[in-house]
C-alpha cells in the first residue's frame, strides 16, 4: 500500500479520530497530541490494514495510544480543560432559541462527561460517530454483548443525569 492509498483510505477519518480522541481526553491539547500519535502510528503500520475499515482500524490506533498514555503518566483528567463546542452558529435560530440550544447542549456534554471512560467511549462511538456494536467491539477490544450493555448502562446513566433538565425545560 501507497501513500496515496494511506491518503485515500485513513486521512479522512482524521475528523472522526479528533472528535473521539478529544471525548476521551477531556482536552483539546490532549487530543491533538493523541491524533498526530496515533496517525504516525498508523502511517508507520499502514501495511497491516488488510480489508477492514479504515475508520475502525484508525479509532483503533487512537484509543490504543491515549490508553498507553495514560499507563505511561498514571492519570485521566477528572475534568475538562475547556467546553466541547462546536464554532458553527445557527444563523436561523432566535438569539432566545440560541441561548436555550447552547444550554442543552452544555447539560448533555456535563452528562457525557461525567459518564466513567468505558461508558463514555461507547457512547461517543456509537451516536456520536455512529460505528456499528461490531465496529465498537473491534475498537474497544471487549464482545460484542459487553458493547450493548455498557451502551444501555451509559444511556441509563444520561437519562438519571438529564432527567431533571428535561424536567425543568432545559433550564437546569
Amino acid at each position: 500500500m501507497s501513500e496515496r492509498d494511506f491518503e485515500q483510505l485513513v486521512v479522512p477519518h482524521l475528523d472522526a479520530a479528533f472528535n473521539y480522541a478529544r471525548w476521551l481526553t477531556k482536552n483539546t491539547a490532549d487530543a491533538e497530541d493523541v491524533v498526530q500519535d496515533a496517525s504516525i502510528r498508523a502511517l508507520r503500520f499502514f501495511r497491516s490494514l488488510r480489508n477492514e475499515d479504515a475508520r475502525a482500524w484508525l479509532l483503533t490506533i487512537v484509543r490504543n495510544t491515549w490508553y498507553g498514555r495514560l499507563a505511561k503518566h498514571g492519570t485521566d483528567r477528572v475534568g475538562s480543560d475547556e467546553p466541547l463546542t462546536d464554532d458553527r452558529r445557527e444563523e436561523a435560530l432566535s438569539p432566545e432559541a440560541l441561548v436555550l440550544q447552547q444550554q442543552t447542549v452544555a447539560h448533555v456534554q456535563e452528562a457525557v462527561e461525567s459518564l466513567p471512560a468505558d461508558f463514555r467511549e461507547v457512547i461517543v462511538l456509537r451516536e456520536l460517530e455512529g460505528l456499528s456494536y461490531k465496529e465498537i467491539a473491534a475498537i474497544v477490544g471487549v464482545p460484542i454483548g459487553t458493547v450493548m450493555s455498557r451502551l444501555s448502562r451509559a444511556r441509563e446513566r444520561l437519562l438519571a443525569r438529564l432527567r431533571p433538565a428535561i424536567a425543568d425545560g432545559g433550564r437546569a
